[in-house]
Parts: structure tokens; C-alpha cells; sequence
């Protein structure tokens, strides 16, 4: 079954607080949802279907409906770390299609930054396959540093062609008045920065912050008696991609997979695509995913990302306008629900007017979550304005 044109992104919101220590987690996924409905011109009346991930407290979805006092017919709890939430837009979408439900809420929220952090350690030991690699200590941060120091190795990339993913995404920060960093900074700014793992530098980080997000997908009939921008979801693909029973290439992500899904699909091909949201918990992992999406050949994602192209009028494909996870904020280790937020206010014109992406009518959207060092799925979305 084909999802191409059968559900449609009418409400979108990001929580603008990057901090909340007043407020708890199942609060910023009310206020995020109360922001889409609002958006889409819908009242959680309207809602039959809803979507979340293991960021919601309690028992997921169960909680949260009785919460927010929704009356649906229809929940999933999918959860797989950051690619989750657009792999549940994919969901959503499909279960429009099937009739479980008409109008879809999707919600996220979080508070590492309240409650100290996120999580540093990968996994626990209680886990079937982590047991064998949590005695070595393995870090979020350490694990990703794996794969860029083997890119590195591999293709020749360079600390200062992953610098330049940041440059990117701090040129578009410095117009978000809610971004956690806003300053303009330079290659030399990151390469200086101090060394968190080798070789990722703290400013090749995401930053850690509080907040929220959401989404309502509705079916077409819906979407055209609502005074809202089309925004179809046009295409989707979702992959896992393990440590393939030890043997791991550590220089592509699921991406390989899930985006040749999407544009399949869509019926679109990668140089179609006007404006991409692309998960950025670390500069390697944006530089990985836009050679595995097939923005450029295995390797060149240095060279590609230094010739500026991401930066919004200069290059040849805009990213993260908002500033992404590494400076506008990052709300749980399943934030990839921004991605997806950037991307319907790109499509809609809604873009600050600084990077508003000219005659944006197709979008891609795509999430990593887990390790790219080691087990994790990949999710991607091909969006149009109608």
C-alpha cells in the first residue's frame, strides 16, 4: 500500500522554551499538541489518532490519551530513538490510509537539559546485544566518533570539512530568536573548540536543551476543508541497520536504505528535492547521511558540505533552517520530530525570511536514531506542497 497523497502535515509546532524546570514532560506534550491542533484550526476533540515514542512518561500513549483526555481509536508507541517520529508521520500516514483514523496527533517533549543531561552511556547491560559492549565504556559521543574518525581514514575527510556543518547550521541559528546558540561561527571556531572524542570537537556536538514538539496529519477530505497549506506526505522509507553479526562498515548508516525507499515512492529523485531537514546530533552524522541519501557519492560528503551547499542562498541544498540540533536545540534523544517541523514551515513559506528557501515545493526530511557507531534506524520523508 502506497501512502503517496493520502495524508496530509496540517498542524505543526515547536515548543519555544529551551528550559523548563517548572514544568514536567507530560506538560510539554500537552502544550506542544494544543499548539498543532491550534495551527491546524482543530480541537483535541478532532482527534482519533495518537502517536508518540518512549519520550512520552508513563505507559506511552495509554498515559498520555488519558492526559490530554483524547478520544481515539487508534495509538502507536514506535520507538527507535531519533529517526521515531518520522517514521510515526510515515505511520500516521499509513493508518489514514487504512481508515483507523482521520486526524493523527504526534507529539514529543523532553527535559534533559532540566534533569541534567542526556543519557552518556549507551544502552545497559540488560540489553540482549549491548551486554557485550557495555564493559567497554561506549558513549554516545565515543560512538559516533568511531565512524568519523573511519570516514576520515577511508575518504580523506577532514576535521574541518565536518566544521563546516556547523558554519551551516549557525548561519541559519542567528535568525531563530529561540535558538540555544546564535553566534556566527567560523571553522576555525569549531576545529578550536575543545576536544570532546576524537575527532569531534564540542561544537561538532548537538546542544542539550528542554522543549517540545508536534504534529497533526489528517486525511486529504480533512486537509482540503481546513484553511491550511497542503503539505502531502509524498513518500517514506524506514531501515534498521545493526552491527550485522560483526560485520560492521562503519561508514554508512541506514540511510543507504531508507532513503532509495522514500524517493522510490515519491517518484522524486534526490537532486528534485528544494530544501533537506537532516538529524544533526553530530556534524559526521549529517555528512554520512547526505552521501547515503544520495545527495553525493560515498566520500564526498566533506567536500560536498565545504563548498557550502548547505547554507540557506548560497548553497545548492538548504539545511536545518532553524538551526538544527547543533544550535537550535535538540529536546530528547528522539528530536527528530523537528525535522519534520523545519521542514512543513519551508514548504508552507513560513521560514524566517532570511533562509526562506525560493519556490520550496519538495522537502526531504530524514532522522537517525541509536548509534551510528553501532545499531540504528534510519527513517525518511519525502514532502510536497500542494
Amino acid at each position: 500500500m502506497t501512502i503517496r497523497n493520502r495524508a496530509y502535515i496540517v498542524g505543526a509546532y515547536e515548543h519555544p522554551t529551551r528550559k523548563a524546570p517548572d514544568k514536567s514532560v507530560a506538560q510539554l506534550h500537552a502544550e506542544s499538541a494544543r499548539g498543532a491542533l491550534a495551527d491546524a484550526g482543530l480541537t483535541k476533540d478532532d482527534v482519533d489518532g495518537y502517536f508518540c515514542a518512549g519520550d512520552a512518561p508513563g505507559m506511552g500513549p495509554l498515559s498520555m490519551v488519558d492526559y490530554m483526555n483524547l478520544k481515539v481509536r487508534h495509538v502507536d508507541a514506535t520507538d527507535i530513538g531519533g529517526s521515531s517520529y518520522l517514521m510515526l508521520v510515515a505511520h500516521a500516514a499509513e493508518a489514514i490510509a487504512m481508515g483507523k483514523c482521520s486526524v493523527a496527533l504526534i507529539t514529543l517533549a523532553g527535559r534533559p537539559r532540566s534533569e541534567g543531561g542526556m543519557q552518556v552511556r549507551a544502552g545497559n547491560a540488560s540489553q540482549p546485544d549491548v551486554q557485550w559492549e557495555y564493559p567497554f565504556g561506549v558513549t554516545v559521543a565515543n560512538a559516533y566518533a568511531l565512524c568519523a574518525m573511519r570516514h576520515m581514514h577511508e575518504y580523506g575527510t577532514t576535521s574541518e570539512q565536518l566544521a563546516w556543518v556547523k558554519v551551516a547550521a549557525s548561519h541559519h541559528a542567528q535568525w531563530n530568536p529561540h535558538a540555544m546558540l546564535r553566534d556566527v561561527v567560523t571553522v576555525e571556531d569549531v576545529v578550536n573548540s575543545p576536544m570532546v572524542t576524537d575527532p569531534l570537537h564540542r561544537l561538532d556536538c548537538c546542544v542539550i536543551s528542554d522543549g517540545g514538539g508536534a504534529l497533526v496529519v489528517v486525511s486529504p477530505e480533512i486537509a482540503r476543508s481546513l484553511s491550511r497549506p497542503l503539505v502531502a506526505v509524498r513518500g517514506a522509507g524506514e531501515a534498521p541497520k545493526h552491527t550485522m553479526a560483526g560485520g560492521v562498515d562503519l561508514t554508512f548508516s541506514g540511510g543507504r536504505w531508507s532513503g532509495p525507499i522514500a524517493f522510490a515512492e515519491a517518484g522524486v529523485k534526490p537532486s528534485d528535492i528544494k530544501y533537506a531537514s537532516i538529524y544533526d546530533s553530530f556534524t559526521i552524522t549529517v555528512v554520512m547521511q547526505l552521501e547515503d541519501i544520495g545527495f553525493c557519492e560515498k566520500g564526498g560528503g566533506g567536500r560536498f558540505v565545504s563548498d557550502g551547499n548547505l547554507i540557506s542562498g548560497v548553497g545548492k541544498l538548504p539545511f536545518n533552517t532553524d538551526g538544527g540540533g547543533l544550535c537550535n536545540n535538540h529536546p530528547a534523544n528522539r528530536g527528530g520530530i523537528t525535522k519534520v517541523i523545519e521542514a512543513v514551515r519551508q514548504l508552507r513559506g513560513e521560514a524566517h525570511p532570511k533562509v526562506q528557501v525560493p519556490n520550496c515545493d519538495l522537502a526531504l526530511a530524514h532522522g537517525t536514531g541509536g548509534l551510528l557507531g553501532t545499531r540504528h534506524g534510519s527513517a525518511t520523508l519525502v514532502l510536497e506542497r500542494q
